[in-house]
């Protein structure tokens, strides 16, 4: 078994269908790979659609179950239920190309990549709002282009959580996911694959980009409400924070936040100046949840 493509879902069985309909198209051995599906306290029919597809699909899927809810919880269980020697991690509302499994296959095969990450796209469910910047849309569905040949990701560039592959070896020297980062349920958390992709690159390992594995990120319309979006940036924050207290750079982030407040504000008078002003309402109200969790959350 080369690579482990590993899906954590939490009552999200409609997509996750989906996801594993797209899967089942892969140009790669089927001797090669295994699908991992991790459910997460699950309280929707995900167990009976995924053991439908099982019965199916023409693909190695298996269901596990992590009963702690959390994002790093399902994706520290789908580590240690795989058994590839290459890992994938993809989400439940994404669908992949026909060549995912086969990209990655290569990229560890020929590049000899530890840490690696895929293009992203970003699709909408009820089309791309109008209010939308590229900087509310990356906190949004982080689309990702890093063009069409194989390189490594500036430093200042993380991989996508929903497209992003390591060398099962990776977990032994750096460990798995935090699991106080992270979603948990509707808590809209996050910063757990920044936090494992730093703790990477701090000895020096640098992250590869295969622009052959393609995720096509569906972002369905109740993700574009105001009440999402408030919550979201506030868990950005939040996350921005917990890491912060982890790592001692309190003053760093403080420092940080302050300086993007003053861009976000330079930002918004040149949306409105272009006659975009919704541009600039929703970018204000972005940078005003984020520096509401740095700031405030206790």
């Amino acid at each position: 078994m080369e690579l482990s493509v590993i899906i954590s879902t939490y009552n999200n069985a409609f997509s996750l269908e989906r996801t594993l309909r797209s899967l089942a198209q892969q140009d790669a051995d089927k001797a090669q790979w295994e699908c991992i599906v991790v459910n997460n306290a699950s309280t929707d029919n995900t167990q009976s659609v995924v053991e439908s597809l099982v019965a199916e699909l023409d693909i190695n899927i298996r269901l596990v179950e992590e009963p702690q809810q959390g994002l790093s919880y399902a994706r520290n269980r789908g580590i240690a239920e795989s058994k590839g020697e290459f890992l994938v991690f993809i989400d439940d509302d994404e669908t992949v190309n026909k060549e995912f499994v086969s990209a990655y296959i290569d990229l560890y095969r020929n590049d000899g990549a530890f840490a690696a990450g895929g293009k992203v796209v970003a699709c909408y469910d009820g089309g791309r709002p109008r209010w939308m910047s590229k900087y509310t849309e990356k906190m949004i569905a982080n689309p990702i282009n890093l063009g069409r040949s194989v390189t490594t990701f500036p430093f200042e560039v993380m991989p996508a959580g929903g497209n992003m592959g390591f060398n099962r070896e990776i977990f032994n020297l750096y460990g798995g996911f935090d699991a106080d980062l992270g979603r948990k349920g509707k808590e809209l958390l996050g910063g757990e694959e920044n936090d494992i992709f730093n703790r990477i690159r701090s000895l020096g390992e640098r992250v590869f980009y295969t622009p052959r594995a393609i995720v096509y990120h569906h972002i369905a319309e109740h993700k574009l409400t105001e009440e999402y979006f408030d919550k979201l940036s506030y868990g950005v924050g939040v996350s921005k924070r917990v890491r912060a207290e982890k790592a001692g750079e309190m003053s760093a982030l403080y420092s940080d936040e302050k300086r993007k407040r003053i861009y976000t504000y330079i930002l918004a008078i040149l949306y409105t100046l272009a006659l975009q002003p919704k541009k600039a309402k929703w970018l204000i109200r972005m940078r005003n949840g984020i520096s509401k969790g740095v700031f405030e959350w206790m």
